[in-house]
């Protein structure tokens, strides 16, 4: 007997048994669904709870019944969000399992999920997935970096052209809440350090110019909205939101560090890939701020080197 065949066989029995990750990750045969080349859905950000099994006697239509439960609580204007809480908890094997194996559209996700999106289950669902508490991990990892990111960018403002310049003759000018400008400043000038282009994911736009043009064909990005014209030394800033697939998924954050952390905990809770040209930012966040993953490119070494120095 082969070993390909022991090893199939023991993943059929897994399979049976009700181990999800073996069920996600099986090749599915002509006609169930499958046309495309057939991609492994593994861990690869440094998740502890990828694909998880399901609770004890619980299967697919158990697990149903609490998640329609689940909506129709946060349906109620008084929502018993204990009762939430508890419930996300339950669903939480059906709802990866979902996620990562038919890789749905965010406006679908938001349909059957709709408690994943407000901010305590995007910090208790990164829990669930990484074991790391979001906010506090980001903060303390930002508060630890900030100074350190500022002065690397400005002993080499000279080789990141007008841009870095800008940034840092900006934060300079400012007079007003000082430290969040600073960390603002420290993110913003994160992709420009590491050479990638932000144009695309920072957006900025007035509180009266329309919101489709400034969203629309946005993957992922971060929307500032000033009421006064952002050109001006110190604009006032009137929301910071977070954007996914061309459409505002979070809105009234206090300022762009706390969009930053919400975004990179939605990447996780709906298993999106980081975007292709800020793929060095993120990966920085993940393996410098967060300390997830066993490993990490030359590129975000050599900066972690820099900062530690």
């Amino acid at each position: 007997m082969s070993l390909r065949y022991k090893i199939g066989n023991y993943r059929a029995k897994l399979r049976d048994a009700g181990c999800n990750e073996v069920d996600v990750n099986r090749k599915r045969r002509r006609g169930e669904g499958e046309d495309g080349p057939f991609t492994l859905k593994k861990p690869k950000r440094g998740e502890v709870n990828h694909v998880p099994d399901y609770p004890d006697h619980h299967d697919d239509n158990t697990l149903e019944e609490e998640r329609l439960a689940l909506v129709e609580e946060f349906k109620k204007r008084k929502r018993n969000m204990t009762e939430i809480k508890q419930k996300m908890g339950l669903t939480f094997s059906l709802r990866r399992k979902e996620i990562v194996e038919m890789q749905p559209m965010v406006s679908e996700v938001q349909e059957r999920w709709p408690a994943l999106f407000s901010l305590e289950e995007i910090s208790e669902e990164f829990h669930r997935i990484t074991s790391k508490d979001l906010l506090v991990t980001f903060r303390a990892a930002l508060d630890k970096y900030v100074n350190r990111l500022l002065k690397l960018y400005r002993a080499r403002k000279g080789a990141f052209g007008p841009v870095m310049e800008d940034l840092l003759d900006k934060l300079d000018e400012e007079t007003r809440d000082i430290v969040s400008q600073r960390k603002t400043a420290a993110l913003r000038g994160l992709p420009i350090f590491i050479r990638e282009d932000a144009s695309k994911f920072f957006l900025k736009r007035l509180v009266t110019d329309p919101e489709d043009a400034v969203v629309q064909g946005v993957p992922v990005g971060i929307l500032t909205i000033y009421e006064d014209d952002y050109a001006t030394t110190s604009p006032a800033v009137q929301d910071v939101a977070v954007v996914l697939e061309g459409a505002i998924i979070l809105r009234d954050l206090p300022d762009l560090s706390t969009a930053f952390a919400y975004l990179f905990g939605l990447l996780y809770a709906i298993n999106i890939e980081y975007p292709k040209s800020l793929k060095y930012t993120f990966e920085a966040i993940q393996t410098i701020f967060f300390e997830l993953g066993s490993g990490c490119s030359q590129r975000i070494r050599s900066l972690k080197t820099k900062l530690l120095q």
